[in-house]
Order: C-alpha cells, then sequence, then structure tokens
C-alpha cells in the first residue's frame, strides 16, 4: 500500500468514479437519446410502409370507381350543346340540335333559344373568358 493514506494506482483503476470523464463511458456504449430517437425513426419508417401498402390496396377498387364515375359525367347527356359534326348544308333537324329544340318547335322557342346561344357566345363575353375559354366553346 501507498504510504500517506493515499489511494494507490491500482486502487484508482478499481473504481469508476474515480476515472476521468472520457474513460468513464467507452466508445461502444450507445447513448440512450440516441437510441430512443433511432427507435421512432424505425417506428415511423413502419407505419408509412404499412400505410402506403394500405393504400395500394385500397387504391384498384377505387379506381375503377373513379374511372366509371368520369366516363359517366364526361358523357354527351351532360352537355347542353350539340357536339356533332355538320353538314355541307345545315337541315333544319341539326339547327334544331344546336339551338337544344325540338325540330317541330314554334318561332318563338327558336328564336328564344338562338338569343340565349348569341348572348353565350357574344364576342364581348367570350373574351372576358381569354383565348382558352374561346377554344372551349
Amino acid at each position: 500500500m501507498a504510504t500517506g493514506g493515499g489511494v494507490t494506482s491500482r486502487e484508482g483503476l478499481r473504481y469508476a468514479e474515480y476515472l476521468p470523464p472520457s474513460a468513464q463511458r467507452p466508445d461502444a456504449d450507445i447513448d440512450h437519446t440516441a437510441g430512443r430517437r433511432l427507435l421512432a425513426v424505425g417506428l415511423g419508417v413502419a407505419a408509412v410502409a404499412f400505410a402506403g401498402r394500405y393504400a395500394f390496396q385500397i387504391w384498384k377498387p377505387l379506381e375503377q370507381v373513379l374511372t366509371a364515375t368520369a366516363r359517366k359525367i364526361s358523357s354527351p347527356s351532360f352537355s347542353s350543346y350539340y357536339k356533332g359534326g355538320f353538314e355541307q348544308k345545315m337541315s333544319r333537324r341539326e339547327a334544331s340540335l344546336i339551338l337544344g329544340v325540338s325540330p317541330s318547335a314554334g318561332k318563338a322557342k327558336i328564336r328564344t333559344a338562338h338569343k340565349r346561344i348569341m348572348i353565350l357566345n357574344h364576342p364581348d363575353k367570350v373574351c372576358a373568358l381569354g383565348w382558352d375559354g374561346l377554344q372551349s366553346r
């Protein structure tokens, strides 16, 4: 033993509290807060993966429903305008399709339909829509 009541070098290495701070924790020891963060990130990635898998499983039936609905909406029955092509000389039937009236409609009904279409397609109102609005008509 050492003289004078001091601690020998062999006894000082035996107790961890006497070691300098850099030697108290070896490099191989993982910090607990870093471990918690890694665990949280891992659980988050797993949750996103399971949610993505579930979304892809649901997407196939949902895609079929959306496609069917889009086809119903874009059908010509919802359009109030005649979308067909024009003949060389306009017939009474074609004119009634464009105006949206029956071919046997009276003059008053034809004039009302014509006035409505002329107001909708007036250049002063159409130019407010811009070039894209003019092309879509």
